[in-house]
């Protein structure tokens, strides 16, 4: 018996050194790492703000916000343009607009109006006027008189009379209601239908009225088209000089090779929401901030950062690429 309790004593301290044994081997996340995952960082949580990445210039994300790079330079007090970190927080959007931070104006519903009183019909207003000193107010005046034959007659021969008040709203509500008139319904008309899209245009309509009336931007042959993902623009063929043209008027916002993959590059915004951008030029003819038409040349074909002579060309819709094939006209 001395052996079976000292075996059992054995076996409960063996049981209680393995749970042990397994808590200590679970180990909680330190404090901080959990918070950093819990938190985003501060400077990517509102939409006016860009986190730059790796491989970033300024004017890439000018280019990929539908911005003139001098525009971030002024919002973010740069010195020099070609000089931003990995990390660094730069705002995109003017500062003070109407878009800035999103934030939410809490202002009241409405005033509440205050209640006005009006009697339900001239009639009845006067009825409740002359009644109100009288048949309103009045209280019956009680009197005590001794019991006889003669005073029950007298109180069984008083005539009985509707009270005042049933008989104020009766008036009130005929004199309150309008006389019924046959409803008349509105003439219909037939809705008009929406232009279908490509129809009677080659440009492009947008919120607010922003319409474009696109042309091509070179003459060469298609040999390159737009895919999500891949790439952001089609690619046209030629000679080294062919003319490239403006695909529609606008403000020279980007001439220079600052993006890496374009070469020569021009950028030109034609309103709010779109720009376009020509790459691989080999001469540009146009400087920053000169207005152009639709169809003026602004550059000449050239191979620039390209394995051949072409010209890469892009239309961004608020900095986002779309397929220029679905908005410049057909051959």
């Amino acid at each position: 018996m001395k052996d079976q309790g000292i075996f059992r004593c054995h076996a409960a301290a063996l049981a209680l050194l393995l749970v042990l044994a397994g808590c200590a081997s679970i180990t909680p996340a330190p404090l901080d790492e959990r918070s950093a995952a819990a938190k985003p960082p501060a400077a990517i949580a509102s939409k006016d703000m860009y986190l730059v990445k790796k491989g970033d210039t300024l004017y890439s994300i000018a280019l990929d916000h539908g911005l003139d790079y001098r525009d971030l330079v002024a919002w973010n007090a740069l010195e020099n343009p070609n000089r931003i970190l990995i990390g660094q927080a730069l705002r995109v959007r003017a500062p003070g607009s109407a878009a800035a931070g999103e934030a939410a104006v809490v202002r009241p519903i409405g005033t509440v109006a205050a209640v006005e009183q009006r009697p339900l019909g001239a009639g009845a207003g006067a009825a409740v006027a002359a009644a109100g000193d009288t048949a309103l107010k009045r209280e019956p005046k009680a009197g005590k008189e001794a019991y006889s034959e003669q005073a029950l007659a007298r109180a069984q021969a008083q005539p009985k009379t509707a009270e005042p008040v049933v008989a104020m709203a009766t008036v009130t509500k005929a004199e309150a209601k309008p006389e019924a008139k046959p409803e008349t319904k509105p003439e219909t008309k037939p809705e008009a239908k929406p232009e279908a899209q490509g129809e009677g245009r080659t440009g492009d309509t947008v919120a607010g009225g922003e319409e474009i009336a696109w042309t091509w931007p070179a003459s060469g042959k298609l040999i390159g088209t737009f895919s999500e993902g891949g790439n952001k623009g089609i690619d046209i063929n030629g000679k080294a000089g062919d003319a490239v043209l403006a695909a529609g008027g606008g403000k020279v916002v980007y001439s220079g090779t600052g993006l890496r993959g374009y070469g020569k590059l021009v950028i030109v915004k034609h309103n709010n929401t779109y720009l376009t951008a020509y790459a691989h030029n080999q001469s540009v003819l146009v400087k920053e901030g000169q207005s152009v038409n639709k169809g003026q040349k602004i550059a000449e074909m050239g191979n620039t950062d390209a394995d051949q002579v072409k010209l890469h060309f892009e239309i961004r819709r608020q900095g986002k690429p779309v397929d220029p094939l679905k908005h410049l006209p057909q051959r």
